[in-house]
């Protein structure tokens, strides 16, 4: 009885905590407002790395060269591939007079680092606002680059953007996919507008050459082979420099992966970076992250057991309340309303997925970004 009692107020806790969370941190995304910013016509460099990306290339590149927007280059970088994806970009570089190419070729010391590649194309632009985005996405509209360079300023020197995945019809894993960016990009604006940026992702994100190059870019973590966007920004970005652009036109869509196995090495290399995030951080994703897995673990063992049941049960529907009410807004802002139907199962499988995800990256390390 005394060790029911003791998960019983474990739980308690825990629901605290998680309330804090939602109707503290998050809150701060699900009531903002975007701003519409004044239209700025400054020169934009759109940075693409390619790593066997030809097919993707021939069928998105398209909605980058005809964005509406009246000065802007477009580097495409080809990051040792070993597809056609240079004979590619060479055709459209042939037909579009603002598209310029940077072919990497194999480097003993950073094979398979697609920073080194990032980095060569950032020097090879001509523009001090740079764009980045991949090649298997596509922008949402012909708007996008205005949308999102309208958030530079003279104070405001990274912009974070919204970067979904296109819908499956009858697919639960593309739900997960997409569950998943719906959470990250709830944590990483309500963290930005709270002051605390520390992502962004590397599909739809934008920051000044200046910036870049003043805090020597990627060489603080050019051995993580991941973490071109996510530990880039959580080296530079802070309250005052950081602005977050989630207006429709300003999205871009990517193609999500269609088998578990593939979708779990992806994510494999990218919860491999948040070891190297600031320790702030990594204590409030960590707090997050635990307080979310044990609500359910403690929850479940008090039901099992009707210990207290009434009031666990009272305090289980508070805390789904409050998600559903706090999910209601972004998942409308970001188009992923559809979400909200299985909202407690895809939460318990992400968790299940990131504790395993977790396991295997402390058994081996992911070595390759593609």
């Amino acid at each position: 009885m005394v060790f029911l009692d003791f998960i019983f107020y474990a739980f308690v806790v825990v629901v605290i905590i998680q309330a804090i969370f939602y109707l503290f941190f998050f809150t701060r995304f699900t009531f903002l407002k975007q701003e519409k910013k004044r239209r700025k016509n400054i020169d934009v460099s759109v940075i693409i790395c390619a790593k066997n990306e030809a097919e993707n290339l021939q069928n998105f590149l398209p909605s980058i060269i005809n964005q509406d927007y009246p000065d802007f280059e477009i580097v495409l970088i080809n990051d040792t591939s070993n597809d056609n994806t240079l004979e590619v970009m060479e055709q459209f570089a042939k037909q579009y007079k603002n598209i310029k190419i940077v072919n990497v070729r194999s480097n003993e010391t950073f094979w398979g680092n697609k920073k080194y590649a990032l980095t060569l194309g950032i020097k090879a632009s001509t523009n001090e606002f740079l764009l980045f985005t991949d090649a298997d996405c596509k922008p949402v509209s012909k708007y996008w680059i205005r949308n999102m360079t309208s958030h530079f300023s003279k104070e405001k020197q990274l912009v974070l953007g919204y970067s979904g995945y296109s819908k499956i019809k009858n697919s639960l894993l593309n739900k997960l996919i997409r569950y998943e960016t719906l959470v990250t990009a709830m944590h990483y604006f309500s963290f930005a507008k709270l002051g605390l940026p520390y992502m962004g992702v590397g599909r739809n994100l934008a920051y000044t050459k200046t910036t870049f190059f003043k805090n020597n870019g990627f060489v603080n973590h050019m051995k993580v082979l991941s973490g071109d966007d996510d530990l880039f920004v959580n080296q530079i970005a802070n309250k005052k420099n950081t602005s977050i652009c989630f207006l429709k036109n300003g999205f871009t869509k990517s193609i999500p992966k269609t088998t578990f196995k593939s979708w779990f090495k992806q994510k494999r290399r990218h919860i491999s970076t948040a070891r190297y995030y600031k320790l702030k951080h990594k204590i409030l994703l960590t707090l997050i992250y635990s307080s979310q897995l044990l609500f359910w673990i403690l929850a479940i063992t008090l039901f099992i057991t009707t210990h207290n049941w009434y009031i666990v049960l009272a305090l289980f529907l508070f805390r789904v309340i409050i998600q559903y009410s706090i999910f209601r807004a972004p998942s409308k802002k970001l188009k992923e309303n559809d979400l909200l139907v299985i909202l407690p199962f895809l939460e318990v499988f992400l968790i299940l997925t990131q504790l395993t995800i977790f396991i295997n990256n402390l058994i081996s390390k992911p070595n390759y970004w593609k």
